[in-house]
């Protein structure tokens, strides 16, 4: 209002000697009131113009207080007042593989094979109070499956779960496939069935420390059919320091499950690295009368620079009503490298996905890495033969921009005690190779 004010005054008393000039020259008084009024109605326009720009700049003020907040993310994440937030989330992998065996075998998994790995769409968000939530279906299969369906509530370094989530068993098991170093995970992940499970846990971090546990149940699909009467518990130790640049990961883990009266038995076997087919190579077949499971790891990694190193040893028991318990044991050892200026990233007790220096899109080469990996399944224990895994494997990996990357396998595989016959012998190796295309936000 004070400017608007001096506005005019300045306007008037710019007049003033124009008028002085009119009055001298002929002393025209219709004249200097037809100028006058000219003036005036100068001074009502500018006077109008002032109040609508104050009036705009206060509506956008008004606009922009409440307007949410957008960041790019893959997809967009929205921010509003109070609190909210609202991300959709997604992944398609796509792979392409091949299996050669001896000639002896004679599998329909063998030879050259293809899927859409995981396709998966979801929706995450944050909510007032502390609360968060995350939603996501996967159509890769046959059937449309959830994986997590959960409502999570923070509070400093304390976390706490309730729905289908991920049970602490494994570093590999944890770090999202979307991030992993080969097409799929350590052996012994998939062999001994971790995967996600309905149940409520809490974590608590604290420093370089992370403690987490829960108590879980089945997997959502399984809700309401008569193999949901199983119940576990798991717990995670993490020791996570950094020492100047080299980023530490120390954990164990520890498992137990009961599994009902319904379920009576139990299987492990693993396919020869790539998911595409259907083949074991190595395959325990039915355990009868088992009661529970019980499985304990250990895990160590480290990060520095370009280079990373990991590895990870689980132990499996099974307990039976009137027969022995075996137990069966995988182990993993990986190391990788940058060949671009880049590093593995890491996060709260697991890997995370690179983050590309040098982007294709902004006239880069995009992130570059190789990697190999040693890894052991036995399945061979208390009278059980279900064959011992020796592999040795490299991949590459190449990000051209973040949430995009491609990555091709190859593994050898060295099978003793095969479920699978080649001629009269259970002895001999396997050769994978595979490779994906991926997107994820």
């Amino acid at each position: 209002m004070k400017f608007r004010n001096l506005l005019l005054t300045a306007t008037f008393l710019a007049a003033i000697p124009a008028n002085a000039q009119a009055q001298s020259a002929g002393g025209d008084v219709a004249a200097l009131r037809a100028e006058i009024a000219a003036l005036k109605a100068q001074m009502a326009a500018i006077s109008a113009k002032v109040d609508d720009t104050a009036k705009t700049a206060a509506d956008a003020a008004k606009a922009s207080a409440k307007a949410p907040e957008v960041k790019w993310k893959g997809a967009p994440q929205i921010k509003g007042e109070g609190g909210w937030s609202f991300k959709p989330r997604g992944r398609l992998l796509y792979d392409v593989a091949s299996v050669n065996a001896p000639n002896s075998i004679i599998d329909p998994g063998l030879g050259f094979s293809n899927e859409v790995r995981r396709a998966r769409l979801g929706v995450q968000g944050d909510i007032p109070g502390g609360f968060g939530y995350k939603f996501e279906i996967d159509f890769s299969g046959s059937d449309v499956e959830f994986t997590d369906a959960f409502l999570s509530y923070k509070d400093d370094g304390l976390k706490v779960t309730v729905g289908q989530h991920n049970n602490f068993q494994s570093l590999e098991e944890l770090s999202s496939s979307n991030d992993t170093s080969f097409m799929e995970r350590a052996a012994f992940t998939d062999a001994f069935g971790y995967k996600r499970r309905v149940g409520v846990s809490a974590e608590y971090a604290s420093g370089p420390v992370l403690a987490q546990a829960g108590v879980f149940t089945d997997s959502v699909d399984d809700l309401g059919n008569d193999q949901n009467n199983s119940i576990g518990a798991d717990g995670r130790l993490v020791f996570m320091p950094k020492l100047g640049d080299t980023q530490l990961h120390v954990g164990g883990s520890y498992h137990w499950r009961d599994l009902g009266d319904a379920i009576n038995s139990v299987r492990y076997r693993q396919r020869p690295l790539v998911h595409s087919t259907d083949t074991r190579f190595i395959n325990t077949g039915n355990i009868t009368s088992a009661t529970s499971e019980t499985s304990y790891g250990l895990e160590a990694a480290a990060i520095h620079g370009r280079f990373h190193v990991a590895g990870e040893a689980q132990w499996q028991k099974v307990k039976r009503t009137g027969f022995a318990n075996p137990t069966f044991d995988g182990q993993s050892i990986e190391a990788g490298v940058f060949l671009t200026n880049d590093t593995r990233q890491y996060k709260k007790g697991v890997f995370k996905g690179v983050k590309v220096k040098n982007p294709l899109n902004k006239g880069g080469l995009g992130a570059l890495q190789f990697n190999v990996r040693y890894d052991r399944l036995d399945l061979n224990d208390a009278g059980i033969v279900g064959g011992k895994q020796n592999g040795y494997m490299a991949s590459l990996i190449w990000t051209p921009i973040d949430y995009v990357r491609f990555m091709l396998n190859y593994a050898k595989l060295d099978y003793t005690d095969a479920a699978i016959l080649a001629g009269a012998s259970r002895n001999y190796s396997v050769d994978s190779v595979g490779a994906r295309a991926q997107i994820s936000f």
